[in-house]
C-alpha cells in the first residue's frame, strides 16, 4: 500500500499574513464607500413653481398653480399681497395653512386644495377678494415664500380688474 507524506504547513506564514492584510484593506474600503454615500447628504434643489393669474368680473382674482415639481407643506409656505409703490396701504400676509385661509370660502384670501391632501400641488389655487380689500385698483403683487429655506417660489402682479 502506498503511504502519504504528511505536510503540516498548507500555506506559509508570510502568504497568510499578506492575505489577511489584503482582506482587511478590501473590507475597510467597502465599508468606507458604503458609509460615504450615507454621510454626504445632497442638498435638495428649491421647488420650482409657475402660476396663472386671472381677474374675474365679480371682483376676485384667482391664482392657480399650473406646475410644481414637488408637493409642499402648507405650514411652511407664506404669502404676501401688497400694493407696489404705495407703502401707506397695508400688506396682507399669512401662512397657507392659517385657519382663515386654508379651504375657507368667503374670506378675503383663501387657498383651495383641489386634491384635499393637505399639501400644495399643481392645480391648487388662491382666491383673492380684490374688490373687498382694495386690490382692484393700483398695481398689486402676490408672492409665495418657502419659509424654511427663505426662497421666493413665485411673485406675480395681479392684472387689472375687468370692467
Amino acid at each position: 500500500m502506498a503511504t502519504m507524506d504528511k505536510n503540516d504547513e498548507a500555506v506559509s506564514p508570510v502568504i497568510a499574513t499578506v492575505l489577511l492584510l489584503a482582506i482587511t484593506v478590501m473590507l475597510s474600503g467597502m465599508v468606507f464607500v458604503l458609509m460615504q454615500g450615507a454621510l454626504n447628504t445632497a442638498e435638495k434643489a428649491p421647488p420650482q413653481m409657475t402660476v396663472s393669474v386671472r381677474s374675474l368680473d365679480n371682483g376676485y382674482h384667482v391664482i392657480r398653480i399650473t406646475s410644481l415639481d414637488q408637493t409642499l407643506d402648507p405650514g411652511r409656505i407664506s404669502f404676501n399681497l401688497q400694493e407696489q409703490g404705495n407703502e401707506s396701504n397695508p400688506s396682507f400676509t399669512g401662512y397657507v395653512n392659517d385657519a382663515e385661509v386654508y379651504s375657507v370660502i368667503g374670506s378675503n384670501i383663501s387657498f383651495h386644495d383641489r386634491d384635499a391632501s393637505y399639501s400644495i400641488s399643481a392645480g391648487d389655487y388662491f382666491v383673492i377678494h380684490s374688490e373687498e380689500i382694495g386690490a382692484d385698483e393700483g398695481v398689486w403683487s402676490f408672492a409665495l415664500l418657502e419659509e424654511t429655506i427663505q426662497y421666493v417660489l413665485v411673485r406675480v402682479e395681479l392684472p387689472p380688474m375687468n370692467s
